[in-house]
């Protein structure tokens, strides 16, 4: 019963983690992600701090248009461990994020994010 558990806790998660992308809610977005969580791109190295004020001013992905066609890819749970695979298309991009989380307190954090955009994707 734990794992459902965990997992409809992860994948809810997820869906916070898309709506706060989608609509640059940092709130959300920074309730979600540790306090010591970092960001990672091909040539690129972030605090959380510093990707959630790129996020509050960069356009918004709901405000312009794009769709909300987020999608959860695969999820690897191992007991207070999980790696979540997802799609992020947004502003023009098909970003594939891989989320470390760790279930701490009861409570299912974003602890790193590796994100890069998919290069077998078209551009928009």
């Amino acid at each position: 019963m734990e794992l459902s558990s965990d997992l409809q806790a992860v994948e809810a998660m997820l869906m916070q983690y898309f709506d706060g992308l989608h609509r640059a809610d940092i709130a959300l977005l920074d309730k979600i992600f540790d306090p010591q969580a970092r960001l990672y791109a091909p040539g690129v190295r972030r605090s959380k701090a510093q990707w959630l004020e790129l996020v509050a001013h960069r356009p918004v992905p709901a405000q312009i248009g794009d769709p909300f066609a987020y999608r959860v890819l695969s999820i690897e749970l191992c007991g207070m461990q999980a790696i979540a695979k997802v799609a992020c298309p947004l502003l023009g991009q098909h970003f594939i994020d891989f989320l470390s989380l760790l279930k701490e307190e009861g409570r299912w954090r974003i602890m790193a994010k590796q994100y890069a955009d998919n290069p077998y994707m078209p551009r928009n």
